[in-house]
């Protein structure tokens, strides 16, 4: 049972919340600016795949348990906001200069980018907590909670996915003057500050 507005009200929604700037965002414009479109739509994809185990996870309870118990949304904040910081402590810390000096090879720069994404859209428990008090809302009456939750994680899913190509295809006309020694260390110390405070966020963040 699929109520048309409703789905409306939440695709607007979903595509607002989507569109506002974020480490997600930051991830997805570093990555297409300084490595190419290849690694950025593996670090999109990363992203999308964190996403989607997130909405099953909720599917499944998972949501519900970090919103009931302080300890488990705890440990895995503190495991979240640790590897932003620690992202952006490198970047601020030891910029590049080259696109040379993260990987010599396209294959394992394509797996970091997909694994900085992966994990940083995992470690957010925030992620959770958003989809277990945002999806419910738009659940049509009669319908599964379980499966019609989990349907719309998979829209919100598509619409950041679609978010991203236009970014990395904006972005792909520029990427020339922006893989320039001096704007690849300016990009890197602000994806760094971006992700160091997100971190910092998420560390003193407290179950809504």
């Amino acid at each position: 049972m699929i109520d048309i507005p409703l789905l409306l009200a939440f695709t607007l929604a979903a595509f607002v919340l989507t569109i506002t700037p974020g480490v997600d965002t930051a991830l997805v414009l570093r990555t297409a600016t300084v490595d190419g479109q290849r690694p950025a739509i593996l670090a999109a994809s990363g992203i999308a795949l964190g996403c989607l185990i997130w909405g099953a996870a909720v599917s499944f309870g998972l949501g519900t348990v970090l919103r009931a118990s302080e300890l488990a949304y705890t440990v895995l904040k503190s495991a979240g906001a640790l590897y932003l910081i620690w992202l952006g402590g490198k970047l601020l810390l030891k910029p590049r200069t080259t696109l040379q000096t993260e990987s010599r090879s396209p294959s394992p720069k394509g797996s970091s980018a997909f694994l900085r994404g992966f994990l940083t859209d995992l470690l957010n428990p925030k992620m959770g907590v958003f989809y277990i008090t945002f999806l419910p809302q738009f659940v049509p009456a009669g319908a599964s909670v379980a499966r019609y939750s989990f349907f719309l994680a998979c829209l919100h899913v598509v619409i950041t996915l679609i978010w991203f190509a236009v970014l990395i295809t904006a972005t792909a006309s520029l990427s020339r003057l922006l893989r320039q020694p001096k704007a690849v260390q300016i990009l890197d110390r602000m994806t760094g500050f971006v992700f160091i405070a997100f971190g910092l966020k998420l560390a003193t963040s407290k179950i809504a």
